[in-house]
């Protein structure tokens, strides 16, 4: 639950920054990508849609993406997600927790966007 909570979050501070703030609008404003995260099993999840400066969600397992973050499961998702800490994902990375489906670059440039929320760019 936690995590489905994370990635709705996510989603609201995602579209309230296309809206607010004008480096966001102007990284995104070009990009056509569906960004989905989700855990393994499949049970939590949420789509990211980015279309030419505009911003909406679906919840779920959604098959058409072009890139996929898939966690091992929602809590190590959630702690790792929700400290902010760069390092705690690249750990999950080699650890096998979080694998990558799809175009790696996609993958970049949605870390890049997050990075506006944050402050950390």
């Amino acid at each position: 639950m936690k995590f489905t909570l994370l990635l709705f979050i996510l989603y609201r501070k995602l579209k309230k920054a296309s809206k607010k703030n004008p480096e966001f609008k102007e990284y995104i404003k070009k990009e056509k990508v569906k960004v989905l995260i989700k855990t393994a099993d499949g049970k939590r999840g949420r789509l990211f849609i980015f279309d030419n400066g505009e911003i909406s969600s679906l919840t779920g397992d959604q098959k058409q993406f072009d890139v996929a973050m898939v966690w091992s499961d929602a809590d190590t998702a959630f702690k790792v997600m929700a400290s902010e800490d760069l390092n705690k994902s690249m750990e999950s990375l080699f650890e096998g927790k979080l694998v990558f489906e799809g175009d790696d670059k996609q993958a970049l440039w949605f870390t890049g966007a997050t990075t506006f929320l944050t402050g950390k760019k």
